[in-house]
């Protein structure tokens, strides 16, 4: 084939390629944007449910508004003003504790080389105690303590920051729910107005199906965590755990994880029950128990009831979806995965096959 105007292709062609470069590039650079305001609307989605309920129940939309953003904000607050106390309550005695350590070892009233000797041997009996501390000496004597004092501050500042920049996103994400959520009508409506008038009953009925369904999810998910942290907070003070509140918060939030999210949240409340002279091995092996009979129970009972009327998904596509979206977006993408796939799977029943059926 012979081109007519190759300069010209050449140009136009390097001008594609340039402007999906930069595309890309824009993208990877608003990826945290992106993620805030993908975030925003999953919840305002979630939210929009227990706003028309609200509505039908006789309350005017700005009342039910109100409603809804006063509940979302003490609950926010809620759990701000449980977990920060706690955290600087623990610090400030970790701190304690380790001052105290330091003023005995510089007063020679405790050794800790000694005493982890001591331990040691009642311990391991049978171990060369004297080789374990030369092989660790030698091991010291080849480190380069400036280079690891700065990775060590490194790491410190790293940690704080992420927590500044959790908190600042988190602040972020319900800023931007609070104005989706009171726009979700006009937000419709501009995009029902970009579809053509002869097929925008059709498209309003999709998205309606669609927007109904992630909306349900998000309550249905919502609710096995509510279930999961109240039922955590009782069972953990009964049997003495420490940091139940905390705990139970943790409990709540891996929930809204599809799949994992129970399984995880339950491993790191019993690793926390095993930390020495805050827990035990028999309140480890309690709470042991307790999660994975509560597994069973979510698995079998709560969560077909909940999720039930939220979506209707196929348990292969269900564990394949959250794979997906969890490589793709990772925690959002794992949240967002199974409304997706139910989303594709109402225009595959209610569009793609009526139109094979036709042909």
């Amino acid at each position: 084939m012979k081109l007519q105007h190759p300069f010209r292709t050449a140009l136009i062609a390097t001008l594609g390629v340039g402007v999906g470069i930069l595309l890309i590039q824009s993208v990877a650079s608003l990826s945290t944007i992106l993620l805030y305001v993908g975030t925003a609307l999953f919840l305002s989605l979630g939210l929009d449910p227990l706003v028309s309920w609200l509505e039908r129940r006789g309350l005017p939309r700005w009342a039910a508004l109100l409603t809804t953003f006063f509940a979302l904000l003490a609950v926010f607050a809620g759990i701000i003003l449980m977990i920060v106390p706690i955290i600087v309550t623990q610090v400030s005695q970790l701190v304690a504790q380790i001052q105290k350590l330091i003023e005995s070892a510089v007063n020679l009233e405790w050794d800790p080389v000694e005493t982890v000797r001591t331990w040691l041997n009642d311990v391991f009996p049978a171990l060369d105690v004297e080789k374990v501390f030369q092989y660790i000496s030698d091991w010291y004597a080849t480190l380069d303590i400036t280079k690891i004092g700065g990775a060590a501050g490194e790491t410190i500042l790293g940690i704080g920051a992420g927590i500044v920049a959790g908190f600042t996103g988190a602040l972020i994400v319900l800023i931007l729910t609070i104005y989706f959520t009171a726009s979700t009508p006009s937000l419709k409506a501009a995009v029902y107005q970009l579809v053509p008038a002869s097929k925008r009953a059709r498209f309003i009925d999709l998205s309606e199906q669609i927007t109904a369904s992630v909306g349900y999810y998000v309550a249905g998910q919502v609710t096995l965590g509510v279930i999961n942290g109240i039922l955590s907070a009782i069972f953990l003070s009964i049997i003495g755990a420490p940091f139940p509140a905390v705990l139970a918060v943790v409990a709540f939030f891996f929930s809204l994880i599809p799949l994992v999210g129970t399984l995880t949240g339950s491993a790191i409340i019993v690793l926390t029950c095993l930390i020495p002279g805050l827990g035990s091995p028999l309140t480890a092996l309690v709470a042991l128990i307790w999660y994975a009979v509560y597994m069973q129970v979510e698995a079998y009972l709560l969560s077909p009831r909940i999720m039930n009327r939220a979506v209707s998904v196929p348990g292969a596509v269900v564990v394949i979806a959250a794979l997906a979206g969890g490589s793709l977006l990772g925690l959002l993408g794992a949240l967002i995965a199974i409304p997706v796939a139910a989303s594709i799977l109402i225009i595959y029943r209610q569009v793609i096959i009526p139109r094979q059926n036709e042909l």
